[in-house]
């Protein structure tokens, strides 16, 4: 009965829009952007035995794996973040959140909502996820979210 749900119209539309048209994809080798994600997982373990969070976060956020074939690197990425997440203070959080750049913001909340999606939200407690997004939202207001919902490049 809802069979006809599951065929694609878009395969008979010239002008539709695909997402290798929306942004550049990762120039990297996939190979290369695992290692990479392994490197930035080492040197985020350093950091968080000094305690250096927003060092940590920095590290993570910066590059972060994108586009497809590369969802080992992405896996990593977030298992890394959630790790920082996890170990950092509630009452660090605004601290280290304002001594983010921009652009690594933006990318925090989008790793927010990949952890948010996760099913059962993974190994991370759902007050964890939402705590950082309130004070993220706090500190970036909702141009934040606005800058996540619309970017194409999926981390």
């Amino acid at each position: 009965m809802d069979s006809f749900r599951k065929i694609d119209i878009d395969q008979y539309d010239e002008d539709v829009l695909q997402d290798s048209e929306l942004y550049d994809a990762d120039p990297r080798d996939p190979a290369e952007v695992l290692e990479d994600a392994r490197q930035r997982a080492g040197a985020v373990r350093g950091l968080l035995a000094r305690n250096d969070i927003a060092g940590a976060l920095t590290i993570i956020l910066d590059n972060a794996p994108y586009g497809p074939n590369v969802d080992e690197a992405k896996n990593l990425t977030l298992t890394t973040l959630l790790t920082i997440l996890n170990t950092t203070k509630s009452t660090e959080i605004t601290g280290v959140i304002k001594s983010l750049p921009l652009d690594a913001q933006d990318t925090l909340m989008k790793y927010l909502y990949k952890g948010m999606a996760m099913p059962g939200w993974g190994d991370i407690s759902g007050s964890v996820l939402l705590g950082w997004h309130e004070k993220l939202t706090e500190v970036a207001g909702v141009g934040c979210i606005v800058r996540t919902m619309t970017d194409r490049r999926i981390v």
